[in-house]
């Protein structure tokens, strides 16, 4: 399911670690990560990957998210760097990106009602 059967798999080229956003009493949250057991390059796409290639990795690598208990640690990671490679946290490269931008927007209209209300009850 990884890869096409007449297509070798390549390996990827992992970007280095950057320092986690967090860490709690019981250590990095990424210690506990199901990832780590699993092979980077499901997480990590290599160069020139076909698209059929690379949907069904990264539904692979999802899946293992699906399964970890810190998923939603690792997910606020990728959001908070923001991690520009790889699914971390259940969530594509291009997936963060969406998110992040929702995000945004929500805050905008967040400060745009907060400043209205001010205007409001001061008039």
């Amino acid at each position: 399911m990884l890869h096409m059967p007449h297509q070798p798999l390549q390996v990827a080229a992992v970007p280095p670690q950057r320092t986690p956003a967090r860490e709690d009493q019981a250590g990095p949250w990424h210690s506990e990560a199901v990832c780590r057991r699993d092979e980077a390059g499901l997480f990590f796409a290599p160069s020139k990957e076909p698209t059929a290639a690379r949907l069904a990795r990264e539904e692979a690598a999802k899946q293992v998210c699906a399964r970890c208990p810190v998923m939603v640690e690792c997910r606020e990671h990728a959001l908070d760097q923001p991690e520009p490679y790889g699914v971390w946290g259940g969530l594509t490269a291009a997936e963060r990106r969406v998110v992040l931008a929702r995000r945004r927007r929500r805050d905008i209209e967040l400060k745009a009602a907060s400043q209205a209300g001010r205007i409001a009850a001061a008039g």
